[in-house]
């Protein structure tokens, strides 16, 4: 992995790293497209405090925006998403291997 992959990799971690962020982008992976407005809906927060989020979202390439006449709808970057993903598994199958060789040693035959 690059010096700048891992860059964008850290700052997508860093951006989830907030449960207001992590919350946006649970919603909008069930949602699909929303607006700030609909986002703000049944929040303690405020619509401003929203965009605010989904702009350090938007600069982890996680989120992109379109506009549609008067409104911003927001999405997810799938392809940032695929990539935290792919990230992950990666870890997650190295610690597959490292418990399956510790059992190896652990457990008698």
């Amino acid at each position: 992995m690059s010096n700048k992959a891992e860059q964008e990799l850290a700052g997508v971690f860093a951006a989830l790293g907030d449960a207001t962020r992590l919350a946006l982008v649970t919603r909008l992976l069930a949602a699909g497209a929303l607006s700030a407005t609909a986002l703000a809906e049944g929040q303690a927060i405020s619509r401003q405090a929203i965009v605010k989020h989904l702009q350090v979202l938007e600069a982890a390439r996680l989120v992109v925006h379109e506009r549609q006449g008067r409104e911003v709808l927001y999405s997810l970057d799938a392809q940032q998403v695929d990539a935290a993903r792919a990230f992950l598994d990666a870890i997650s199958t190295g610690w597959d291997r490292a418990l399956a060789r510790l059992r190896t040693l652990v457990e008698p035959d």
